[in-house]
């Protein structure tokens, strides 16, 4: 059963596949990371994070690092 306490949720504009693809790498590297996705056909492509360590400050920064842009969904 997940926990929703660790489940973070943000606004994005992760806008395609290609997009998606690009993180991948960086998402799937990250061992804090337990599960993620990106709703392609929400109009505010969502990111949906699982992880009982990370902020949603340090994921915002992560995204915004590879240059993304990302806000947290409350």
């Amino acid at each position: 059963m997940t926990n929703i306490d660790h489940i973070l949720l943000f606004k994005t504009n992760i806008s395609s596949f290609a997009d998606k693809q690009a993180l991948k790498p960086v998402l799937d590297g990250n061992s804090r990371i337990k599960q993620w996705n990106i709703d392609l056909n929400d109009c505010d492509y969502v990111l949906r994070i699982e992880s009982d360590t990370l902020s949603a400050e340090q994921v915002i920064h992560l995204i915004n690092h590879h240059g993304f842009e990302c806000s947290e969904l409350l």
